[in-house]
């Protein structure tokens, strides 16, 4: 291209660059005032015009404080600013001010001003107006929704804290402060798990270990120490919170405190208890008349003078040894019908428990002419949970497969344990269950017993009493072909993952 065909181009070329910057600017979602020295506008692009609602006769040729509100010429002191930036020949940046023309909503603008300079004089400022209303009202409703969320946990009633990945507490609503008794400062970046009673972290350690591998919850009873000693029964949630990589970076956990629920299961548990000393009263009648017959019979011997002293003794013998078979019974019943003085979790021998409750149904099964035997492991079998509570539970199953058979039949109790956990199965030879009943067979006061005879409460505890031991009991029943109850409960393992058994006599 030769020198004067440049010299033609240049026109053009400077017509070309400013079309492009016109629509440059016209393009942009920001509003933007282009402003001489005198303070007077050269340029307002689309966007700003149409958000004031003025055309460009109205914009060009204006002072700034002729074409921006009184309010923001004022409180901003947007002259003063465009000056300085004059003058210093430097950029303001990050300002705010509120924006309203006449029948248009209120506007939000973050606002700057940069100098536009040609070999090192400023010649024009360019204010520069980013709309920012949306994200401010996003903003404001993220904060009130964070509000309500916490407004929320404060007022649950329930115990609802969070801690980070490593177990250490990060949140600590008021319900958590007044049934703990400790203050937020207090356990602050503390492990949860130092809250809670020694005899659980086993079971709180397997449970954080599920965490960190799993997305579902861990629901469980895991009582806490309050700050003054006591301890409190508590059902808890635990949630896994997970980052975008489905890493753990916290959990959520929701406690609820079980004292009144627990106090309420206790009142049902002993007027069950009750009703079952009252199913086994004939047999027991029976079963202390017998000693005390021989007792009588014993004694009037001694009164007669011609009484051999050998006879004499063996009377004596048999008086002590009936007296103590006599007490033997009744100390069973008591420690049955007494209300039990704690339902805290222990190491329990099964084989053990069956063996006892069975005893106190041993009366009963002869008087109704029913066959027992029994099919169990010869080494205690360990499990972890209450002595008093699982005894109620197979006395409940014991007395039903009982009366199942009134006219005499067979019940087999057979113990089988597997790798992780032990089975009981209970089978009786009795009338059976219509298949019609067995869905509501664990409803409360769902009997099929005739009135009087029962309360509708038994196979309901019984199924509470396990779930709260980690187990599970189920039904197979058949009308005329007997009943098998089968509970099945974990055994218990010691802290090195093994079975912990206590051999030997028991």
């Amino acid at each position: 291209m030769d020198k004067a065909t440049a010299e033609l181009s240049r026109p053009y070329q400077k017509e070309r660059y400013e079309q492009l910057f016109h629509m440059l600017l016209e393009a942009i979602p920001s509003s933007v005032l282009l402003i001489d020295r005198d303070m007077r506008i050269v340029l307002a692009n689309r966007n700003f015009l149409e958000k004031s609602r003025k055309d460009k006769t109205e914009a060009i040729g204006h002072r700034v404080e002729e074409l921006l509100p009184a309010t923001i010429v004022e409180n901003m002191d947007i002259v003063s600013r465009v000056r300085h930036v004059f003058e210093e020949k430097q950029a303001t940046k990050g300002e705010r001010m509120t924006y309203r023309a006449p029948g248009v909503p209120m506007r939000i603008y973050y606002y700057s001003i940069l100098p536009f300079s040609w070999e090192s004089h400023i010649e024009h400022v360019m204010l520069l107006m980013e709309d920012v209303t949306e994200q401010v009202r996003l903003n404001g409703e993220v904060r009130r929704v964070e509000r309500h969320l916490a407004s929320v946990v404060e007022c649950a009633t329930d115990m609802v804290l969070s801690t980070d990945a490593e177990g250490r507490i990060v949140t600590w609503n008021s319900a958590a402060e007044q049934v703990s008794g400790r203050r937020f400062e207090e356990v602050k970046g503390t492990p949860l798990l130092d809250w809670f009673v020694e005899d659980h972290a086993q079971a709180l350690a397997a449970v954080s270990e599920r965490l960190k591998v799993g997305t579902s919850p861990q629901t469980g009873e895991w009582d806490i120490v309050t700050k003054a000693g006591k301890r409190i029964p508590m059902s808890w949630v635990f949630s896994p919170m997970q980052d975008e990589k489905a890493h753990l970076v916290g959990i959520v956990a929701v406690g609820r405190d079980l004292s009144e629920r627990r106090k309420l299961e206790a009142q049902l548990l002993q007027s069950q208890k009750l009703a079952a000393l009252g199913v086994m009263a004939g047999g027991i009648a029976h079963e202390i008349r017998n000693p005390l017959g021989v007792c009588l019979v014993a004694a009037e011997l001694l009164t007669l003078a011609s009484t051999p002293p050998d006879v004499r003794r063996e009377c004596v013998g048999k008086i002590r040894a009936n007296i103590q078979k006599a007490s033997a019974i009744i100390e069973n019943l008591l420690r049955f019908a007494r209300p039990a003085a704690t339902t805290h979790m222990t190491h329990v021998d099964l084989v053990c428990v069956l063996r006892d409750t069975l005893n106190l149904v041993a009366n009963q099964a002869r008087l109704q002419n029913v066959s027992v035997a029994i099919d169990n492991p010869a080494h205690p079998v360990i499990i972890y949970g209450n002595v008093g509570l699982l005894q109620q539970v197979f006395l409940n199953l014991f007395l039903n497969a009982i009366n199942a058979m009134p006219h005499g039949g067979d019940l087999h109790l057979f113990v089988e344990q597997t790798a992780w956990e032990v089975s009981i199965r209970i089978s009786d030879s009795g009338h059976g269950i219509p298949q019609e009943h067995l869905a509501n067979i664990f409803d409360p006061f769902y009997t099929l017993s005739p009135v009087g005879k029962g309360t509708g409460l038994g196979l309901s505890i019984c199924y509470s009493i396990i779930k709260h031991h980690f187990g599970s009991i189920e039904i197979r029943s058949a009308e005329k072909e007997g009943t098998v109850v089968t509970v099945t409960l974990p055994l218990f393992l010691d802290s090195r993952g093994g079975f912990q058994w206590t051999m030997g006599p028991h």
